[in-house]
């Protein structure tokens, strides 16, 4: 990858690995709902106006169609699901299950038909990384609670098929517009869920922070370099990032709510990071040398 293309990666895996920290402390006091509306509302107010000022609309209201799409697929099932799962699951779990995009994304795009390569090291690099998520679930979750396992399946699922979408049908409009509609679809789909479910009394300032956070910089700004990784890497390398932000949510985790650090996260984590490293690796050219 070029170096705009790490410097991006790094700082989408630092951001993306906080959000499970930050909604395991959101959901002990706010609903998933309510969780879902607040970020989403927070994120649009923030973006909106800056693509509203850009004179723009008609173009991203042309295409509602796949707009909606990518919120749904992206946005309004994964954030519902994940933050009701993490009132079971760990952070550090929830994080390290997600991990396995990539693969799921890898392998939609060859079944929709597209060519973009990966060659011998990304096609590695995923079943590396995929040996470690088999470890993950071995070990730490064996025969647990199998309806929170589905939805982080489904979880997954939007988050591999949400930025194929993106890049077939939108990625030639100004990801600010895409982002900022695509946020207030979501908070308007959820405004009177989320709103009905607000919690009685004023949530602690921890949640409130924690509130805060999801929908500034885990939103607003995360998607925003989201869609530039997109971009500059493609879509199926851009959802490896997922390999790498796990090493921040287990970090976060550990440290921040006492959670165990694991023998699966020990065994699992490694095989995900080498399959990270594999797989984001650009595939040489004919002629051309291979980058790492």
């Amino acid at each position: 990858m070029t170096r705009r293309g790490w410097a991006l990666f790094a700082g989408l895996a630092i951001i993306w690995g906080i959000p499970y920290l930050l909604i395991r402390v959101a959901v002990r006091e706010v609903t998933p709902a309510s969780l879902v509306f607040l970020r989403t509302a927070i994120g649009a107010t923030l973006l909106l106006p800056l693509s509203l000022a850009r004179g723009r609309p008609r173009a991203l209201l042309a295409r509602w169609r796949p707009l909606a799409l990518f919120t749904v697929l992206e946005l309004a099932i994964p954030w519902l699901l994940l933050s009701d799962a993490e009132r079971r699951l760990t952070s550090s779990l929830a994080g390290l299950l997600v991990a396995s995009v990539p693969w799921v994304s890898a392998l939609a795009v060859r079944l929709l038909g597209s060519h973009q390569p990966l060659g011998a090291r990304g096609l590695a690099g995923l079943a590396v990384g995929l040996g470690g998520l088999v470890a993950l679930l071995g070990l730490d979750v064996g025969g647990g609670d199998w309806l929170t396992l589905g939805q982080m399946v489904l979880v997954v699922l939007g988050y591999a098929l949400g930025p194929i979408v993106l890049a077939r049908r939108l990625s030639d409009l100004p990801s600010l517009d895409v982002v900022a509609g695509s946020l207030t679809l979501c908070a308007i789909g959820y405004a009177p869920f989320g709103i009905a479910q607000l919690p009685a009394q004023l949530p602690s300032a921890q949640a409130l922070g924690a509130v805060a956070a999801l929908g500034v910089v885990c939103t607003a700004v995360a998607f925003m370099l989201f869609f530039e990784l997109i971009a500059e890497v493609g879509p199926v390398r851009a959802t490896v990032v997922a390999y790498v932000n796990p090493a921040v949510a287990v970090a976060l985790g550990v440290v921040a709510l006492g959670e165990p650090l694991t023998v699966g996260t020990l065994v699992g984590f490694p095989l995900i990071l080498l399959g990270s490293w594999l797989a984001a690796g650009r595939p040489a050219a004919r002629g051309e040398p291979a980058s790492g």
